[in-house]
């Protein structure tokens, strides 16, 4: 059960800055109830810890009474959101978005309660924008403005490129402020500028002010920025063994800093397992938190003692995914067959790091045969095994 917050503690807690100050939102909530919106590009099918932070925050002012809108960036996500870029996104087919969204209501609905929040999507008014309508939004910011963008300069710096549609993608997404009169827009501390757009439409199109409330952004498991191509996530959506599973190898150092961003700890319960645990037990309290946040209690306890039973007693998984094959084949071609690797060249770069296994035993080539016989276990890594059956 969530936990209602105060005003003050919604406004100081996981948050990194209120502009142009915290003071004046303070006031204007305790006055009256204020639209405030998140927004979310559908670059991926997968939300993960880092997406929960704002998503929470969200939440947070939705169980204030306030309304809270969740908006899917699904005209945005076309120009590509070069925050954190050193060169453009690679554009996206609206296929492609439709897709990475299918899944979406499900996730979200694990970190906010869906009949509090409101869910839209900004390609219903950014898409049916005219030519005259770009020009007017356009005529209120000023291009220098856009250029002096830090990372855009830095790319211009190394011999880069800065592309138009690139430098409307603040335009575009400044408008959904005015798009929706919004009195507060929530993001990650890599969205200032974005947001910043957002005020200044909102300001010069409607005279009505907009504050920006940034959250932390999370690192990846391996202290690196936290993104799928960096293969260092947790996702929403991952099983409860392996959400369990990666915890456990995250960086020490990072442990408070999840327990802060990524539960619904208090900061005072954070402080008293802090003091009681071994940093051991404290890396396993985490995991068995955040994994009970979006699968239950019982999931969680189930995948701590598999963690147990795999990592201290060292015996294999009790239930071990099976894979069905006829006669003999590599072990590069298990390991596709079975989805350990996606390709054969990577199946190749897993055997010489020294990270596949048959039966215990490291292997060393990838073409050495593995025949299909009942009880053949192949692992990949630490926690990821699959059973070759005879088929």
């Amino acid at each position: 059960m969530r936990k209602k917050r105060t005003v003050q503690e919604v406004l100081s807690r996981q948050v990194a800055e209120v502009l142009p100050n915290k003071k004046g939102l303070e006031a204007l909530m305790k006055k009256r109830k204020v639209r405030v919106y998140l927004g979310v590009d559908p670059t991926g099918s997968k939300l993960h810890l880092g997406h929960t932070i704002p998503l929470r925050k969200l939440q947070q002012f939705a169980d204030l009474g306030h309304e809270a809108i969740l908006v899917v960036g699904t005209g945005t996500v076309l120009a590509g959101d070069p925050s954190q870029r050193d060169k453009a996104r690679v554009k996206i087919t609206p296929k492609e978005i439709k897709e990475n969204i299918a899944t979406w209501k499900k996730q979200v609905g694990k970190v906010v309660d869906l009949k509090k929040v409101k869910v839209k999507q900004n390609g219903d008014w950014l898409l049916k924008l005219r030519a005259a309508d770009i020009l007017e939004i356009g005529s209120h910011l000023s291009a220098s403005q856009l250029f002096q963008r830090g990372m855009f300069q830095e790319r211009i710096k190394r011999g880069g490129t800065v592309w138009v549609h690139e430098m409307l993608y603040p335009l575009l997404q400044g408008y959904d402020s005015v798009a929706l009169k919004t009195d507060v827009e929530i993001g990650g501390t890599d969205q200032v500028f974005n947001m910043l757009v957002g005020r200044e439409l909102r300001k010069k199109m409607q005279g009505e002010e907009k504050y920006v409330l940034t959250v932390p952004m999370i690192l990846g498991l391996d202290g690196k920025t936290m993104s799928k191509s960096s293969k260092n996530t947790v996702n929403i959506a991952d099983e409860p063994n392996d959400m369990y599973g990666k915890l456990m190898t995250l960086h020490d150092a990072l442990v408070s800093e999840y327990f802060e961003l990524a539960t619904n700890l208090s900061s005072a319960e954070i402080a008293g397992l802090k003091k009681r645990l071994s940093p051991r037990d404290l890396k396993a309290r985490l995991a068995k938190e955040i994994v009970s946040t979006y699968h239950g209690k019982t999931k969680a306890e189930k995948a701590e003692r598999e963690f147990s039973r795999v990592f201290q007693e060292k015996k294999a998984p009790a239930n071990i995914p099976t894979v069905r094959a006829r006669g003999s084949l590599s072990l590069a071609d298990i390991l596709v067959k079975a989805k350990l690797a996606s390709s054969k060249s990577e199946a190749r770069r897993l055997v010489l790091q020294g990270g596949v296994r048959v039966d215990g035993v490291v292997q060393q080539q990838e073409n050495a045969p593995v025949r299909a016989s009942s009880g053949t276990v192949v692992q990949v890594g630490k926690h990821r095994f699959v059973k070759i059956a005879k088929g």
